[in-house]
């Protein structure tokens, strides 16, 4: 036990211990070594990037994932080191959960951003409220939890898109676990529910799927086909027994949602199917004149599938697959790649740090090197078709298609119709005032340093730090023996000291419509409840390329590597049953995964012998055994470039 004359000093030690940890947090670009299960969204020219699992530097093989509480944004109107130049001074309240495998909705007309979905890291969850960030205000509201008769409870790790131009929002799919529902006990199940948000009214609708069978980890893009706009799902993993017991989703089936008639269609894809994967990535642009439409997906996808340039002659995944990174197109030119989990590295290296994990992709390989992995380009704003997929589908790099349907037909008549409309969508006014923000925080960044110091500022700061440390010293000494001379009674306990968590100050600010003041908030930790150790990263090139691939890149790139959390000891895991009518979870007989099904970290031997993680086998239920791939994890090593549909009647 601590004598008396020591117990102030080392009260005064503790409180400058706890006073200094909240200075000492770590920055979120300076300090960034990978990050994977984020959110991102673009709007006006800035790429923004929230939540999911970060790693900071150092890092070594006792590192741990963090929770990262974190709203970041890249500037898509500069570059720095070839990539966007990122800034982090925006706000995020600690009330506002940080999450993972959820979706930011971006709404460009009025200026919003709307977090959906997600799960909690290890943390307990709350009710769900949506929260939405005023990208004009730096601020964040609560818009409540969801009105109405329609029954919504968000998963995660599910698809999901925005429409600014309709002022909706859609996520499909994704797992119910006890990281995304309060209380939730059973194991994880997948849903199989179309979930819509409108922006205007803040109205929810709970819609059918394609089918009943529940879905998750899949992608989903929009096209402007038909008559409003369809939204096109592919890929993931199938839920088909209720349990979390999962399975592939064919690539070679895609889902289409007609938006004027809320119908759902089943496409078959032809040309060479890429092998199934999941948590992946991907987006869609389109040629100027829309006779076709192409999505680019890492790893890959309706009409027929063409091969993209990496790997070479091959339908699967190179050697260093990737999943939980986010897939961002700008100006429909190119698409910023963030972060990822590289489940096949053997070593402890970032993931392109001083970019902040950025990796781009030139669309219409629009660079001297003709090359589609490149350095990021702020004044290219227009999308000219690849050579390779001219060679495939004929026509010039503005458009011009000649192959207008599938090798096999539409598998409905509907299609053949829906598929040579280019949608028509009304011109949608804000419904707030969106003039220029007065209080909109200045850019700063690793792209814009502060101002030098100057000498005597310096010198100041030296002196004033010295005078400072020797009035606390001599204070304690001061203090001591004072205690020494004076101290005649039983002393008091001394108040426990709360602790300090991260995260910026200030409530949250009310907001139309039905701003909902929060009672309980989830903080979010500035370190992990327990550490997770991680494989390691070695060092190699872009994971999107081959080992023998040129990056094309004017300045050296390492490989986009973020190691995946470890939530279970499942490689594909349970799940949810349908937002409409949660079913009781199944009883349990055992311990069951926290959170979603994830992937195991494996030994490395594991990663040499190619051992199976995916799991298609339920229980009690014989099935043919899935051939697991390289890309079993839905890794991003292999490009495939979907060229969808053609609208016939193009010009030639």
């Amino acid at each position: 036990m601590l004598s008396r004359r020591l117990q102030p000093l080392v009260f005064l030690l503790l409180i400058s211990f706890l006073s200094l940890s909240v200075f000492a947090q770590y920055d979120p670009i300076k300090d960034f070594c990978r990050r994977h299960g984020h959110q991102s969204a673009v709007v006006d020219n800035r790429l923004y990037i929230d939540g999911g699992l970060v790693n900071w530097k150092p890092f070594t093989s006792s590192s741990s994932n963090y929770t990262n509480p974190f709203l970041i944004f890249s500037d898509l109107s500069t570059e720095t080191k070839d990539m966007p130049t990122l800034h982090a001074n925006l706000s995020k309240n600690a009330t506002v959960p940080s999450v993972m495998g959820g979706k930011l909705w971006e709404d460009s007309v009025n200026k919003r951003l709307y977090l959906y979905g997600g799960e909690t890291y290890q943390a307990p969850p709350t009710n769900f409220l949506l929260y939405v960030y005023d990208i004009l205000k730096d601020k964040w509201d609560s818009f409540g939890p969801p009105t109405g008769t329609a029954a919504i409870i968000p998963t995660s790790f599910g698809a999901g898109v925005s429409i600014p131009a309709r002022g909706e929002a859609y996520y499909y799919g994704g797992f119910h676990n006890n990281g995304s529902v309060p209380g939730w006990t059973g194991p994880p199940r997948a849903s199989n529910r179309l979930i819509k948000y409108d922006m205007d009214s803040n109205a929810w609708s709970n819609v059918t799927g394609p089918d009943d069978v529940r879905r998750a980890e899949g992608e989903m893009v929009f096209l402007p086909v038909g008559d409003a706009g369809m939204l096109v799902y592919f890929g993931g993993s199938q839920d088909l027994y209720g349990n979390g017991t999962l399975t592939p989703e064919p690539l070679d089936t895609i889902f289409l949602y007609d938006l004027a008639n809320s119908k759902w269609y089943a496409q078959k894809a032809t040309g060479r199917i890429p092998e199934s994967r999941r948590r992946f990535c991907g987006g869609a642009t389109w040629a100027q004149d829309q006779s076709s439409y192409n999505m680019f997906v890492l790893p890959a996808t309706p009409k027929s599938w063409i091969r993209g340039p990496y790997p070479k002659d091959s339908n699967v995944t190179g050697p260093f697959p990737k999943n939980m990174m986010s897939c961002n197109v700008v100006n429909n030119a190119q698409m910023v790649i963030i972060g990822g989990s590289n489940s096949n590295a053997t070593g402890y290296e970032c993931d392109v740090d001083t970019v902040g994990g950025q990796h781009n992709m030139n669309l219409g390989e629009e660079n001297p090197e003709n090359a589609i992995w490149a350095r990021y380009q702020p004044k290219l704003t227009t999308y000219a078709v690849p050579t390779f997929i001219m060679s495939a589908v004929g026509g010039r790099n503005t458009g011009g298609a000649r192959v207008l349907t599938p090798s096999g037909g539409f598998n409905a008549p509907d299609l053949s119709v829906l598929m040579t409309r280019k949608a028509v969508i009304s011109t949608r006014t804000p419904t707030r005032d969106v003039g220029p923000a007065t209080s909109s925080p200045a850019p700063t960044g690793e792209g814009e340093p502060a101002p030098p110091l100057s000498p005597g500022a310096i010198a100041g700061i030296a002196v004033g730090g010295a005078v400072v440390l020797i009035a606390l010293l001599a204070g304690c000494c001061c203090f001591i023996r004072y205690r020494q001379k004076h101290y005649k009674g039983p002393r008091q306990p001394n108040q426990a000291i709360p602790p300090h968590g991260w995260g910026p100050s200030g409530p949250l600010t009310p907001a139309s419509p039905a701003v909902t003041q929060i009672s309980y908030a989830h903080t979010v930790p500035t370190q992990p409840q327990s550490p997770v150790m991680l494989p390691s990263v070695p060092v190699y090139p872009p994971a999107e390329l081959g080992v023998n691939d040129n990056a094309h890149y004017r300045t050296a790139r390492t490989s986009p590597a973020s190691m995946a959390a470890k939530h279970d000891s499942s490689p594909w895991g349970t799940h949810a049953s349908t937002p409409q009518t949660l079913e009781p979870p199944t009883p349990a007989s055992g311990p069951y995964p926290a959170r979603s099904p994830s992937y195991t970290e494996r030994d490395p031997r594991d990663v040499q012998t190619g051992a199976p993680y995916w799991s298609t086998t339920p229980p009690q239920v014989q099935q043919p055994q899935f051939r697991p791939t390289q890309d079993a994890q839905g890794g991003n090593a292999w490009l495939g470039i979907q060229q969808t549909w053609h609208r016939p009647g193009s010009s030639h």
